[in-house]
């Protein structure tokens, strides 16, 4: 099993759409397109799990960089989780934004991005 990144998916992209695109190459396990938990829409980039990993590397060579919908397509082989997750951010939780408790500021608080 192989799981392979997707970028730069134009916004209106489906996974019936992806699982076109690589369906020519081997047997698709999973088709995981992501999306913005708070609209629903599509962030731009999927994972694609195939099962056999020699069909994977040749979907990999054909279609990184070929365009779909107008836009160049990233195509590799998707990095391991790293652990605990965090999305970078140095595993420290989320925040104080920087301002004292109950210190007013003079307008609503921003709330955090989820990823």
């Amino acid at each position: 099993m192989k799981n392979i990144f997707v970028g730069n998916l134009d916004f209106a992209a489906t996974e019936s759409s992806i699982r076109g695109l690589f369906e020519p190459y081997g047997n698709i396990e999973r088709v995981n397109l992501i999306t913005d938990r708070d609209t629903g829409r599509s962030r731009g980039f999927a994972f694609v799990e195939m099962t056999d990993p020699a069909e994977a590397d040749r979907a990999i060579a054909a279609l990184n960089g070929k365009e779909l919908d107008g836009r160049a397509l990233n195509i590799n082989e998707a990095r391991p989780k790293s652990e605990g997750g965090g999305g970078g951010r140095g595993g420290f939780g989320g925040g104080g934004g920087g301002r004292p408790s109950g210190g007013g500021g003079g307008g609503p608080r921003r709330r955090e991005p989820r990823w």
